[in-house]
C-alpha cells in the first residue's frame, strides 16, 4: 500500500526516510529546562521532539521550543481540547491527541479546524494500557486486534470532520502485540506510522524490547518515525534509534564499532577502551566507517584488518591497523588519542 505523504515541519513522513523522535522528560512549566533539554537533542540527533503540554498556560513551552530548535515541535495533549488551539496558535508542527478524550465531537471539530487552517497534522495515538471496555470485552482482553480498531475509530472521527492530514500511533508494552497490531493496520491504512515500544523499561531493559520490537517491525517495511522509549535520559534514546537503523541498514554514515567480548588471554584493559572509543566515535557522525577495536592476537589482527581503522590488543599495547595495514605499534595509553587523529584527519 502506497504511503500518504503528511509534512511535519519541514519533514515529509511516508517517504523511504524513517525519522527518529524523543520526547522531553522536564516538567513543561521548566521552560529553560526543557529548552536545554531540546537542544540537547537536537545535537544528538534527534529529528522530531515531543513534548507533553499539561494546561493552556504551558503553551508558551510551544513558543519557546520554536525559537530554540530547527526541528519539529509535537504537542501531546489530552483532555482540554483549548490546550490544542492555543499550541496550534503558537506555531506547533503537529498535534498528538486522543480524539477520544479530548471532550467530544464539537471540541474535536475546533482542534481539527484549528489544525486545518495552519496545516498541521494530527497524531492519532492508542496505547494498550488504554484501550477502551468495550473492546477489551469484545476481544476477550487486551490484544492487537482491539488496538487497531480503536486506532482506526479515532482516525474515523477525524476524517468525518473531512481532515486527513493524520499520523497513526499504536504502541504496547508487549513486544510482539504491538509487531502484531502495526502488521495488521499497515494492511488497513496508509497513513503513516509512528512506532514504538511503549513503557518499554529502564535503558537495559528498554532497549532490548525496542531493539527487538523496531526491528521486526521496521523490518517488514512498517514505520516511518520511531522512538525508542527509555526510562532515563532520552538523549539516550537517539543514539539507540541511530543504531537499530543502521543495523537494520536502514540509515547510513555515522562510525561502526566492532568489539570483541574480551576472554582470558586479553592483556589490556579492552572494557575500558570499547567505551572511551564508543564515546569517541560518537562525535564522527559525518564518516561512514568502521573501527574494531580488539583484545588479543587470536582473532585481534584478523578482525581489525577488516575495519577501516582498528586497535589490536598484546601485552600492554597494541597494533595501530589502518586500511588493512600496520601503521603504528603503541603503548595502551596512546590508543585513544593515536585513533582520534586518525579520525580527525580521515579521508576517504
Amino acid at each position: 500500500m502506497s504511503k500518504k505523504k503528511v509534512k511535519v515541519g519541514n519533514l515529509t513522513l511516508g517517504g523511504e526516510h524513517i525519522y527518529i523522535q524523543s520526547m522531553l522528560n522536564i516538567p513543561a512549566d521548566d521552560v529553560e529546562g526543557n529548552v536545554r533539554q531540546a537542544i540537547e537533542l537536537e545535537k544528538a540527533g534527534c529529528e522530531i521532539i515531543r513534548t507533553a503540554v499539561p494546561a493552556v498556560r504551558n503553551s508558551e513551552l510551544i513558543y519557546a521550543l520554536k525559537n530554540a530548535v530547527n526541528i519539529p515541535v509535537v504537542a501531546d495533549i489530552h483532555f482540554d481540547y483549548r490546550i490544542a488551539l492555543e499550541c496550534a496558535a503558537a506555531g506547533v508542527d503537529k498535534i498528538r491527541i486522543n480524539p477520544g478524550n479530548i471532550g467530544g465531537q464539537e471540541k474535536l471539530a475546533k482542534v481539527v479546524e484549528a489544525a486545518r487552517n495552519r496545516n498541521i497534522p494530527i497524531r492519532v495515538g492508542v496505547n494498550s494500557g488504554s484501550l477502551e471496555k468495550n473492546l477489551v470485552e469484545k476481544y476477550g482482553g487486551v490484544t492487537a486486534e482491539g488496538i487497531v480498531e480503536s486506532a482506526l475509530d479515532k482516525v474515523r472521527m477525524i476524517e468525518e470532520l473531512d481532515y486527513h492530514n493524520i499520523v497513526i500511533s499504536i504502541k504496547s508494552s508487549d513486544v510482539m502485540m504491538c509487531v502484531r497490531a502495526h502488521e495488521l493496520i499497515a494492511d488497513k491504512t496508509d497513513y503513516p506510522l509512528h512506532v514504538g515500544i511503549t513503557e518499554s523499561g529502564t535503558v537495559t531493559r528498554g532497549n532490548i524490547k525496542s531493539s527487538v520490537g523496531l526491528g521486526i517491525i521496521l523490518h517488514e517495511g512498517i514505520g516511518d518515525t520511531i522512538r525508542v522509549s527509555l526510562t532515563g535520559d532520552p538523549v539516550d534514546e537517539i543514539l539507540s534509534a541511530k543504531l537499530i537503523l543502521k543495523a537494520l541498514g536502514l540509515r547510513k554514515g555515522g562510525v561502526e564499532l566492532v568489539s570483541c567480548p574480551t576472554c582470558g588471554r586479553t592483556e589490556i584493559d579492552l572494557i575500558g577502551l570499547a567505551n572511551k572509543v564508543e564515546k569517541l566515535v560518537s562525535d564522527y557522525d559525518h564518516l561512514n566507517i568502521k573501527v574494531a577495536v580488539m583484545g588479543c592476537v587470536v582473532n585481534g589482527p584478523g578482525e581489525a584488518k577488516e575495519a577501516d581503522l582498528g586497535i589490536a590488543g598484546g601485552k600492554g599495547c597494541g597494533l595501530l591497523i589502518k586500511k588493512g595495514e600496520i601503521v603504528g605499534r603503541l603503548s595502551e595509553d596512546e590508543f585513544i588519542p593515536a585513533l582520534k587523529r586518525e579520525l580527525d584527519n580521515w579521508s576517504e
